[in-house]
């Protein structure tokens, strides 16, 4: 049994026969430059836990991705909170594509792991804390629920019926 320290994980030992599984217990944390053009504004302490196993000759990654994203809320723009949490259950030969079984003896599992994340960013997120956001002005109103109006000159038509 090992255990990862990295993103990169030594899969010799599987392959030979030497270990059953790799466990994968490990924190990161996304930098800015990673962040960049994915609406993320931090992604701090995203937790990883799972094992790789070796099925005959297919090896198979099962995860759990949990963390909190901070994105802005479509409202306000104010950061907000959004947690999530992935599980990953499948042969790295469909996770990988180009990942060739026979010259690898290391695996890097960020790719698999970034974009389940990035599969999980929402279209919209709303800050709970809306109290200082202006929901009205001058000849506008922001509506959040859906109430049947009806047009006023319209309305004078249903007073000749």
């Amino acid at each position: 049994m090992v255990v990862v320290m990295g993103m990169n994980i030594d899969i010799t030992r599987l392959r030979s026969g030497i270990d059953e599984y790799t466990n994968i217990d490990l924190n990161y944390s996304f930098s800015k430059e990673q962040l960049n053009n994915t609406g993320i504004l931090e992604l701090n302490d995203v937790s990883i836990k799972g094992q790789i196993t070796k099925n005959f000759d297919k090896l198979h990654l099962n995860l759990k991705i949990e963390g909190v994203m901070i994105l802005p809320c479509s409202i306000s723009l104010k950061p907000t909170k959004y947690p999530f949490s992935i599980q990953i259950d499948d042969d790295l030969a469909n996770l990988l594509e180009d990942f060739d079984k026979n010259e690898a003896n290391t695996l890097d599992i960020f790719p698999i792991i970034w974009e389940n994340i990035l599969m999980e960013i929402p279209l919209k997120v709303v800050n709970d804390d809306l109290s200082d956001v202006k929901t009205e002005g001058d000849g506008w109103k922001f509506v959040t629920d859906k109430e049947e109006r009806i047009n006023p000159e319209l309305e004078k038509l249903k007073d000749l019926l």
